[in-house]
């Protein structure tokens, strides 16, 4: 089932990793002014269900639920998380066109934004990201990454460009959940772990991990000990991570006005403030509205397409 975003889905709001420089001053600025918004005909009149393509203790079940939580507290309306991953979010998306057109389903969904490479903080085998690249390559193909499972995806295209650039043969273990995938990395299951450092906040504070690579063209102030890929000798440009929240093409025109103003004011919300300082969102201006997720969608596929090209692969 071939699925086309511009086709099918409204836009209704975005947040995004930080991937690019901007101004961190605004980064939490409210663009929204209107405080409240008329429900349409009395919409909603129930709970919505917000469909989560992937596990809840990944990046897209954190940012469902705090986003979940601030439209809940901005317009008393509850959100039902309906968490379906599989199959890289096809299981998801394919659950989500089934529901109806109504209005009272919205889809979280990624782009598919600094990513970081992290190894246990108590690791001994190397402790920096040169002495990670000399172990693996002495390793002769048996050492191991925990990544998302899509071939194609901004993480598995962002390790070929690694790889190739560091002379490293690593076997990529694949994972559709965020949990397992940092618990791989926790127990030892693997060597290191491909990962957007605000999934993994928590195990960054305790301690349990170390970043020692960042994907980022100059060295966020959070990560400032942590050296990036330019810095290593890796001439590519990062390709940006973004999660967006979206509702069907074919709902409702007044409903799908009050969805776009409940889900971008409810970015404004303290709540979610809060949320976007702790997973390290606010060191760019992580917001887009409906017009500036498509052109952003718009600008990711074509770069995507021209990746795609370099590396083989085929492009529609």
């Amino acid at each position: 089932m071939k699925l086309n975003f511009k086709k099918q889905f409204t836009t209704l709001a975005f947040v995004t990793g930080f991937a690019a420089a901007a101004s961190s001053s605004i980064a939490g600025e409210c663009r929204v002014a209107e405080a409240s918004m008329d429900k349409p005909g009395g919409f909603p009149e129930r709970a919505l269900t917000m469909i989560v393509p992937y596990g809840p203790g990944g990046g897209s079940g954190q940012v469902a639920a705090a986003m979940a939580e601030a439209v809940t507290g901005l317009t008393g309306v509850s959100i039902n998380r309906d968490h379906k991953p599989g199959g890289s979010g096809t299981v998801g998306m394919t659950a989500y066109m089934a529901a109806p057109a109504d209005g009272y389903n919205v889809l979280e969904h990624i782009d598919d934004a600094s990513s970081a490479h992290a190894i246990r903080s108590n690791e001994t085998r190397y402790t920096d990201w040169p002495s990670f690249v000399e172990w693996v390559q002495a390793q002769n193909g048996k050492a191991t990454i925990a990544n998302v499972s899509k071939e194609g995806s901004m993480e598995r295209v962002i390790m070929k460009f690694i790889t190739d650039a560091s002379d490293m043969q690593i076997q990529q273990i694949s994972f559709d959940k965020g949990a397992p995938r940092y618990g791989a990395l926790l127990g030892g299951q693997v060597d290191a772990l491909f990962e957007q450092p605000g999934d993994v906040r928590k195990f960054l504070d305790a301690g349990n991990f170390k970043p020692i690579l960042t994907v980022f063209n100059e060295r966020p102030g959070v990560f400032s000990d942590v050296p990036t890929h330019k810095e290593m000798g890796m001439d590519f440009e990062p390709l940006l991570r973004f999660r967006g929240f979206y509702v069907h093409k074919d709902a409702p025109a007044d409903r799908v006005d009050w969805l776009k103003w409940a889900f971008q004011r409810a970015y404004c919300e303290d709540s979610y403030q809060a949320f976007n300082d702790s997973k390290f969102m606010n060191v760019i201006d992580s917001y887009r509205d409906t017009a500036g997720a498509v052109d952003m969608i718009n600008a990711a596929i074509v770069q995507y397409r021209d990746v795609y090209k370099e590396m083989g692969l085929d492009v529609k």
